[in-house]
């Protein structure tokens, strides 16, 4: 397993991996981007199991790379969860069609991280 965490903010990356430790998810399965741009780079370069990514970011933002990711046959089938403090529901209905997995309003909480995790892995094709 590989987890991809897309944030600009450090403390942000540093929460959601914590939160993941405490789910007991090895150390050695995250790695990290600061945006998109270095995110799409990373995912073309290696296989990843799950991508956590923010919405705003510089350079290339959540909702652009979820949108070149399902663009790209190699990705569709990717499970994305957007973790964001865009909370309004048509926010929530532009990742959905978008193509996010899941959507995950911050603050991060383990209880909820788990919940999304557990149910965008369940509904990945064997």
């Amino acid at each position: 397993m590989r987890i991809l965490i897309v944030d600009d903010s450090r403390i942000m990356r540093n929460i959601v991996k914590n939160t993941l430790k405490s789910l007991r998810y090895p150390e050695d399965v995250f790695l990290e981007a600061p945006d998109g741009q270095v995110a799409w780079q990373i995912l073309e370069a290696q296989e990843i199991t799950l991508l956590l990514v923010d919405w705003n970011m510089p350079t290339l933002n959540g909702l652009e790379l979820v949108k070149k990711l399902r663009a790209n046959a190699k990705h569709q089938k990717l499970p994305i969860i957007m973790i964001t403090s865009e909370a309004a529901k048509y926010n929530v209905i532009e990742a959905v069609k978008a193509g996010v997995s899941d959507y995950l309003v911050k603050p991060v909480t383990e209880k909820g991280l788990e919940e999304k995790i557990r149910r965008v892995l369940d509904r990945r094709p064997s």
